[in-house]
């Protein structure tokens, strides 16, 4: 994507990070890839994070990544781990550039610290915290974090990594820093060639049937929109009997009031949670669904809507999901605001043109293979390698910040 192209050299790199816990979203799943995929090319990598939810079985560590887990103090909401601190100023020396994940957490001060002391550089990685939605979030404390310390982290820092164009545009006005790249996280395509067949999940679950499914895929919190598919499906559930809803995902404070809802809506019998799925469990939900949906209010990035259609289902997302353009614009998907009116529209819309779904979804298994990390790397080297060397990375290309329309032409609107 835009700012970088391809170098190739050694470069030791390394990556600091609150935890590593799959259940907190992407920001994890996104640094073992970028870390795993630049160790595959012969770069030096090194993960140093806290052993907060750690599962060495997800990291599936090379001999090539070494991952540093230490252990946290209290107050655990900031991320908060003195070992940490003190295990970067013996490691940060001996490396060429930092990459650094999230903001507004104990890690960035320590790490941003133990760079200005050893002149090195490093590369903060927002992702989505200074999107809108997120960035109002908890503004108060916010607002003395950034007093304190990430004010100054972000405007030292060699630049800033973005992951969408869409993700620069909303964090413009707050960025602080106007430097960096936007080059996207990747998925690893290999897992989501010959999916399980169909029937795969309906055998797991012989409550599903013959029935349609429709499938959300992420964890159960508010800001994904699960109350909108919920009542969504129920809208469409009412006028036939051949659909069926998975809510696959970790809970993240909303399963309570989800079930609850889907027994007020009136469709208890034909709905169910399966937790969270990784591996064999994620490629049989994969394989045995028809249609994905994801109505966030706020997602940097959409990893699960790049696997969803890299398995070959038509995706309906929110135009608040930052790869909505990528799929809108090569009508590969339909792009939509999160409210249930426009979801339960575009469900009924694919259900009863299954030749159109069909055609969205080899579309969008196109735009999936933009994703592979393998096609990425070029792009990942050269911003670590112009890091490493000059200490800054280039400008970012100007956006408009007020441009956020959908053309209504989209497919399958009106």
């Amino acid at each position: 994507m835009a700012g970088c192209r391809g170098e190739q050299r050694t470069v030791r790199i390394l990556h600091v990070i609150a935890d590593l816990d799959p259940k907190k979203g992407g920001a994890g799943a996104a640094c073992l890839g970028m870390a795993k995929v630049m160790a595959r090319r012969g770069h030096e990598l090194r993960i140093i994070t806290t052993d907060r939810g750690y599962s060495p079985e997800r990291a599936q560590q090379e001999p090539s990544l070494m991952i540093e887990t230490l252990p946290g103090n209290w107050p655990d909401f900031f991320g908060t781990s003195w070992t940490m601190r003190r295990r970067l100023n013996e490691v940060v020396p001996f490396v060429d550039v930092v990459h650094v994940h999230a903001l507004y957490l104990f890690h960035d001060w320590a790490a941003a610290r133990c760079c200005w002391h050893n002149r090195k550089p490093y590369i903060v990685v927002p992702h989505g915290a200074l999107d809108p939605f997120i960035y109002q979030r908890h503004r108060w404390r916010k607002s003395i974090v950034e007093v304190a310390f990430q004010n100054e982290v972000s405007r030292r820092a060699a630049g800033l990594h973005f992951t969408t164009r869409e993700e620069w545009r909303l964090a413009c006005p707050h960025a602080r820093n106007s430097r960096g790249c936007i080059i996207s996280i990747g998925i690893d395509r290999r897992g989501l060639e010959h999916l399980p067949s169909r029937q795969a999940l309906r055998n797991r679950y012989p409550i599903i049937g013959d029935r349609k499914v429709i499938l959300f895929l992420g964890r159960l919190s508010h800001k994904k929109g699960v109350d909108i598919v919920i009542r969504a499906f129920s809208q469409v559930a009412l006028k036939r009997d051949d659909i069926f809803l998975v809510l696959a995902g970790p809970d993240d404070g909303t399963r309570e009031r989800a079930a609850a809802l889907i027994s007020q809506c009136g469709v208890a019998e034909r709905s169910l949670f399966t937790g969270m799925v990784v591996g064999e469990d994620k490629r049989v939900v994969l394989g045995g669904s028809d249609i994905f949906v994801l109505p966030s209010q706020s997602e940097n990035f959409g990893i699960s809507v790049v696997e969803a259609a890299a398995s070959g289902l038509p995706v309906v997302i929110s135009d608040r999901v930052n790869i909505w353009r990528e799929f809108h614009d090569a009508r590969a998907g339909v792009a939509i605001p999160p409210t249930v009116p426009d979801f339960a529209r575009q469900l009924n819309f694919l259900l009863d043109n299954p030749a159109a779904a069909a055609h969205m979804g080899r579309r969008g298994a196109e735009v999936a293979r933009r994703f592979s990390w393998e096609l990425l790397v070029p792009q990942y080297e050269h911003m670590y390698a112009t890091a490493a060397r000059d200490q800054l990375l280039p400008e970012l290309p100007h956006v408009d910040v007020s441009s956020a329309a959908i053309d209504d032409s989209a497919y399958g609107r009106g």
